[in-house]
């Protein structure tokens, strides 16, 4: 089965539930850019509860801006503000220390576009998962692709379909009880070699 998604910042789980499930994965390259999605946001479990991290662009003067052509503004120094809040959430879970190596880079190199960025991201990721994809990437806009299953609708942020998925060991459950649905980044660090087999027995919501 062959998938159509958005590439977003350290996906959350649902995200890669659906990329488990196949080999063929096209990442949707020729959309809008909009706000208040997860293209430049994710979320994870601070001492405080749920923590969203936004990485900031800069935005078009016009109307509509290809999300392929969206700069981030480096001018603040937002990929250390993003370790350090990684480092404070999850320095003690299980698994930090075994993928902190792969990850720092990612803070400390500097890209200019936000989609070459969470590429960047999604590579690092799919190998700490273990993960191997076949990905393809759209050459142009599709509003109903055919013969894939479309799950460009996970990439809302703010009208997103709750999804709630098996519990699993976190660093402040005992605080603020199990929070579904979180980055990629919480799986991996609570879970290690565990999580893509939990993954793979999730379902998702599509409706």
């Amino acid at each position: 089965m062959n998938i159509l998604i958005h590439p977003t910042y350290f996906p959350n789980i649902a995200h890669f539930v659906a990329m488990s499930k196949t080999s063929e994965v096209c990442f949707e390259m020729d959309d809008n850019f909009l706000k208040q999605t997860y293209r430049n946001r994710c979320y994870i479990y601070g001492a405080n509860g749920k923590l969203a991290l936004n990485i900031p662009v800069i935005h078009s003067q016009k109307n509509r801006q290809k999300y392929k052509d969206v700069k981030i503004f480096n001018e603040v120094n937002w990929q250390d503000n993003h370790w350090k809040s990684l480092l404070s959430a999850y320095r003690t879970s299980p698994f930090f220390e075994y993928y902190e190596d792969d990850l720092k880079p990612l803070f400390t190199q500097k890209t200019a576009y936000i989609l070459d960025y969470n590429l960047k991201c999604f590579e690092v990721i799919c190998d700490c998962l273990q993960l191997d994809l076949n990905i393809s990437k759209t050459e142009t806009f599709v509003k109903t692709p055919e013969n894939t299953r479309d799950f460009r609708f996970l990439v809302h942020a703010k009208k997103e379909i709750p999804q709630q998925f098996d519990n699993y060991t976190q660093v402040f459950i005992e605080k603020h009880g199990f929070l579904s649905n979180l980055s990629i980044l919480d799986l991996i660090f609570n879970e290690g070699p565990n999580a893509l087999n939990y993954l793979e027995s999730q379902t998702i919501k599509s409706t």
